[in-house]
């Protein structure tokens, strides 16, 4: 077979990580951990989507509270609310408190219960009144607030699909990007990310730019223990946990950059 090409890894990523119209040309472990390496990439094109809109509106003079809920709406939308889902899955897996192979029944259900609903409520809740905050002090910080979120979101996926995390079922995402990623190549990653974070955020002075950083590095912290408990509960890794890691790492951006 070929070797995988950047473009390959590339429409893997926003093939599989986003409901942008790209083709993806080959689905195997390859291209699958060159896809995972690139899923920053793809939150800082969502994410600059999601500022964009929101920096639009507030410039046509609306409050923030609005510009909030149009940047909260637009990664839903760009990942046909995949993420979401996710979350509210894991959250009714974890919260049945079953045996794993039941518990993952429970999250290949179509119907949401009570747990998902209350998670998805509060993380969305979150979201909103962080950007809301940071909208009102500028549109500037909110729409960096957006781009870094979003970013560190994705890399929450490229850590959790790192060699030694196994998948819980045999098919779906879970497995096909499981344990592709080394770990030098994750850690080095993560460490791109958060420099970019902080050096995105000098313009506001030092003490953002270390703010900015913590909030990625807290992201991806909180993260990798829900990835670790969910590890414990499924015995490994599927496509709804990733979309709650990726919720859980861009609320918790969002949230750490609130307390400033």
């Amino acid at each position: 077979m070929p070797r995988t090409t950047p473009a390959d890894s590339l429409r893997f990523a926003f093939g599989t990580l986003t409901a942008l119209p790209v083709h993806v040309t080959r689905w195997d472990r390859d291209a699958a951990r060159g896809g995972m390496l690139c899923a920053p990439l793809t939150g800082l094109v969502v994410g600059g989507c999601a500022a964009a809109l929101g920096a639009a509106l507030m410039a046509l003079g609306a409050g923030p509270l609005p510009a909030a809920v149009a940047t909260a709406a637009v990664p839903a939308t760009l990942t046909r609310g995949l993420h979401l889902d996710g979350l509210a899955d894991t959250a009714d897996g974890l919260g049945s408190a079953k045996p794993a192979d039941d518990a993952l029944r429970i999250m290949k259900q179509s119907d949401v219960g009570p747990f998902g609903v209350i998670t998805l409520l509060f993380v969305l809740l979150a979201q909103v009144a962080v950007l809301s905050q940071l909208y009102e002090a500028s549109w500037t910080r909110g729409a960096l607030a957006a781009i870094v979120s979003a970013t560190a979101a994705r890399l929450a996926l490229t850590l959790a699909a790192r060699k030694g995390v196994p998948p819980a079922r045999p098919e779906g995402l879970g497995a096909a990007v499981a344990g592709t990623v080394p770990q030098g190549a994750a850690l080095l990653t993560a460490a791109l990310v958060t420099t970019l974070a902080a050096i995105a955020a000098v313009p506001f002075g030092a003490q953002e730019a270390v703010q900015y950083a913590a909030a990625v590095l807290l992201a991806v912290c909180a993260a990798e223990l829900l990835l670790r408990h969910c590890v414990r509960r499924f015995g490994g890794i599927t496509g709804d946990v990733f979309g709650a890691l990726a919720e859980t790492a861009a609320t918790t951006a969002l949230v750490v950059l609130a307390l400033g």
